[in-house]
This record gives structure tokens, C-alpha cells and sequence, in this order.
């Protein structure tokens, strides 16, 4: 049985509609006071990170978010600065934008699967603290999400994946070695929470195994950040749960 509910279940829980309530008041107030919002979705290969961005926007106006999921860099992108293509899509003020994995993709993916030098992964592991601090210092508002998953639960998504022709979109050949990689992927995850994750900026992990779990504590982590008019105001629970909600990335997949 899938761990994800289709939307018009979602669109029957109460819990799910007041989350998503104060989603909407939540961009609005970020368009009304010319705020910047960035969210990022990284994660474990079927983790749940594009649905958790679905849910995210389910219901809010389209004129004022952005998902960015961007391709392989082009032969010209590939000389510019790495940061170069993604400061383009940062978000303009009174918008949010949600980044579908974003220029961490450096940090991981491309180191484990050689798409990247070593020297390249040095230089991006050095530059990416301070050019995240200076968006911040920017007014760019900054949350990293981290989607986990265990090593058997992404073995029985991938396989999904495979057999179902509605999801075989979504199989990728990253995603083939996402299994054999494993622990590939956990060492250079480890180290991108380690040298990467700042008091300004940290890692946040969220237990994926129940999509759906995972996807409204997510929801509630972004909105307890912010202080937005009518916060709470629908009375659904905004602090999220420590048993799906990391702050510390101790121990976690």
C-alpha cells in the first residue's frame, strides 16, 4: 500500500486543507512585505521531495512562486561560475521560490556519481558558506530540507518506479544507482551537514519513510520559521514533530 495519499483524499483531511491555509497566508504576507524566500529540496534518491513541493504549492498563486528543477548545465553553463545558473532563479521580492535540488547538487550527486572534479568539489565546499551568507545578509531567507529515506523503503520506491508507467518519468540513471551508491551518498551527505550546515543556515532532515508524514512536518517546520499575520490562526499544530524533524542531523540517513 503506498505511504502517499492521491490529492483528493488530501484535499479531505483537515489537517492537510489548515496547512495548507496557512501556506497561502503565509505568501501572501511574503508578497505584501516584498520578502524573499528560498526553500530548498535535497534528499535521498525517491525520497519524496518533489511531492513535498507539490503539497507546498497546492493552493497558492502561481504569480508568486517559483519551482526551479534545473536540467544538466549546458557546454556554456559548464564554463561560467558554478553559482552563476542559480542566482538567476533566486527569487524576486514578494515571491517564494522552491529549489527541486538546487547548487548542492555539488555537494553530492555529482561528486559521487564523477560529474564533477575533486577540485571542483573543493572549490564549491569553500564557497558555498559565504555565498549563502551573503544572500542572507541580503534579506534572502534561506531553509534547507533534507528528504531521508532507508536504504529497503528507496529500494521498494525505485521499484515502483520501474513497473509503474504513470512514475517511470522519474526514473533516472542516478536514480538506477541510487541502491549501489548507498554508501557513497551517505559519506558525501555526511560531510555537506558537517561543513555546510551553519547557524545561519542549517541543515534541517526530515524522515521520509511516510511520505506523507514527512511532507505536512515539513510544511509545518517552514511555517513555524516565519511570523506572518493570522500564524496559527487555524489552529492546526505548526511546531513540528522531533521524531520526523531533525535539527541536529545526528545519526540520520
Amino acid at each position: 500500500m503506498s505511504d502517499s495519499l492521491p490529492f483528493h483524499s488530501l484535499e479531505n483531511d483537515p489537517e492537510y486543507i489548515n496547512l495548507q491555509i496557512e501556506m497561502v497566508r503565509l505568501q501572501k504576507w511574503i508578497q505584501e512585505s516584498k520578502k524573499r524566500l528560498v526553500v530548498i529540496f535535497e534528499g535521498r534518491d525517491s525520497a519524496g521531495k518533489g511531492g513535498a513541493i507539490m503539497r507546498f504549492v497546492r493552493f497558492l498563486n502561481p504569480r508568486a512562486y517559483r519551482v526551479v528543477a534545473l536540467p544538466k548545465p549546458t557546454d556554456l553553463e559548464k564554463g561560467q561560475w558554478y553559482f552563476q545558473r542559480y542566482i538567476q532563479q533566486l527569487p524576486n521580492p514578494g515571491e517564494i521560490v522552491l529549489f527541486d535540488r538546487s547548487w548542492y547538487n555539488r555537494a553530492v550527486v555529482e561528486p559521487v556519481m564523477g560529474f564533477c572534479t575533486d577540485a571542483q568539489y573543493k572549490l564549491f565546499m569553500k564557497q558555498v558558506i559565504q555565498f549563502e551568507k551573503m544572500l542572507i545578509e541580503d534579506g534572502t531567507q534561506l531553509i534547507k530540507l533534507w528528504f531521508s529515506i532507508d536504504l529497503e523503503v528507496q529500494k521498494h520506491r525505485l521499484e515502483e518506479r520501474r513497473h509503474d508507467p504513470l512514475k517511470q518519468w522519474k526514473l533516472s540513471t542516478v536514480d538506477t544507482l541510487a541502491q549501489q551508491k548507498w554508501e557513497d551518498y551517505t559519506i558525501f551527505k555526511e560531510a555537506m551537514f558537517r561543513e555546510t550546515g551553519t547557524s545561519l543556515s542549517p541543515w534541517v532532515v526530515i524522515k521520509g519513510n511516510h511520505k506523507d508524514l514527512g511532507r505536512k512536518e515539513a510544511m509545518r517546520y517552514v511555517l513555524n520559521t516565519q511570523e506572518y499575520p493570522g500564524k496559527g490562526d487555524t489552529g492546526v499544530m505548526l511546531s513540528p514533530s522531533s521524531e520526523i524533524v531533525n535539527l541536529e542531523n545526528k545519526n540520520i540517513r
